[in-house]
């Protein structure tokens, strides 16, 4: 147990204090803050950046209501009456006094049209915006023109009621659905880029032991079974460490900015009446979800003497869990399909897949009961048939033959 112990320590002190590591959790925490204060940054860069556009109004009475328009927005859009010839504001545009150029008219219908003109129009914020005010402008005009009222126009456009309810027995209603929704497609992402980035860096770290000949000297003492589950637990202890540094960060910097908002941080958005049993369920189910993974990727590093072969070696454990996420992203829209069920029941599915379908539906108990099940035999199942393979792959050298190393560990462990 001490030589367990000491190797877990050592896999999980050495990753932390690895340059490559903090680095990487600076990186994410500068970036996880900058999005929370995404807002705040924009409008300090634009406080004093005015978009300035020339407009030629040929009609003599559009340029005023489009103005109230932009003003209704608020945007900062300002529209210049331009007096000069159309040649003339589009050199003014292209030596930088505006940002572009607006031409205003009538068609045959008498209802506004316009043309806009800048030095690009790769930005397409600016004319989306003009778009939207001249939209706007065109129906009151139009609605005008055969004598519409202001509320016989609210109600042309007013949605029509629909309401969904549904039949059966403690089903989510839209409301709880949505909220639901956003959780699992956060905790998703989650799920989904920490597997892949912790997995692939125990498979790393058992191949860099192996091509630095360090793994002849740790066999000589402690087990590899020991060395393969202190890794994993090493690692899983780093990336809960960096995972909770990088949802504390965000979670102040996220809340910092609503101290002047009504409702909590949860409240703000949409996961205020989540259920704490869905909360539970997402730990339970990225836990064993690292655990499989890890396990998996553990002994496939095992196999490979050169850093070079290790993305080689573990790429068909990346599709089964790029695979797993893209069917939940799909299940989100139809959780209730016949294909996400039954997937939702494979071992390397089932942490995204089922987490997903018992966020998005109410679940009998049995269904994530036995998704945690069908875990936790594959992970015992995957352990003991990985430990065999990672105790004779660590004493396998040279170039990786892909799979059928496996073979080649199985009967070094046979022969010991």
């Amino acid at each position: 147990m001490n030589n367990f112990l000491t190797i877990l320590l050592h896999t999980y002190l050495s990753k932390l204090k690895t340059k490559s590591f903090i680095a990487t959790t600076l990186i994410t925490v500068v970036i996880v803050a900058g999005l929370a204060n995404l807002s705040g940054i924009i409008d300090y860069f634009n406080k004093d950046d005015e978009e300035r556009v020339a407009v030629i109004d040929e009609t003599g009475v559009l340029l005023t209501p489009l103005q109230e328009q932009m003003d209704a927005l608020n945007n900062k859009i300002t529209l210049i009456e331009y007096k000069g010839s159309e040649a003339e504001g589009e050199t003014a545009v292209k030596d930088g006094d505006y940002k572009g150029l607006l031409l205003l008219s009538f068609s045959t219908d008498e209802l506004p049209e316009a043309a806009y003109k800048a030095r690009s129009i790769a930005d397409s914020a600016i004319p989306s915006e003009l778009q939207g005010g001249l939209q706007q402008l065109k129906t009151q005009m139009a609605a005008t023109q055969i004598n519409l009222s202001p509320e016989q126009l609210s109600k042309l456009y007013e949605p029509v009621p629909f309401d969904k309810t549904a039949l059966e027995e403690n089903a989510k209603t839209e409301e709880e659905l949505n909220q639901a929704r956003g959780l699992v497609y956060v905790l998703l992402f989650i799920i989904y880029f920490a597997v892949i980035l912790y997995a692939n860096m125990i498979a790393m770290e058992v191949a860099t032991e192996k091509s630095s000949r360090v793994m002849e000297i740790l066999i000589s003492s402690v087990s590899p079974i020991k060395q393969m589950f202190a890794k994993i637990l090493g690692i899983g202890l780093l990336s809960l460490t960096q995972m909770a540094l990088i949802l504390l960060v965000g979670y102040f910097s996220v809340k910092q900015n609503l101290d002047t908002m009504e409702g909590g941080f949860f409240e703000f958005f949409g996961f205020g009446n989540i259920p704490a049993s869905t909360i539970a369920y997402a730990i339970i189910f990225f836990i064993l979800g690292y655990f499989l993974y890890a396990t998996l990727a553990a002994f496939l590093g095992s196999l490979v003497s050169r850093i070079e072969d290790i993305q080689q070696m573990i790429t068909p454990m990346t599709m089964m869990v790029v695979a797993g996420f893209m069917i939940a992203m799909f299940g989100l829209g139809q959780p209730e399909a016949s294909f996400v069920t039954i997937t939702s029941y494979i071992p390397f599915f089932t942490p995204m897949l089922m987490f997903m379908r018992v966020g998005m539906l109410s679940l009998p108990v049995w269904e994530p009961i036995l998704g945690i099940v069908i875990l936790l035999a594959a992970i015992i199942l995957l352990a003991v048939f990985g430990a065999r393979v990672y105790r004779g792959g660590v004493l396998m050298y040279g170039k990786s033959n892909s799979f059928k190393d496996i073979k080649k560990a199985l009967q070094l462990t046979k022969n010991e």
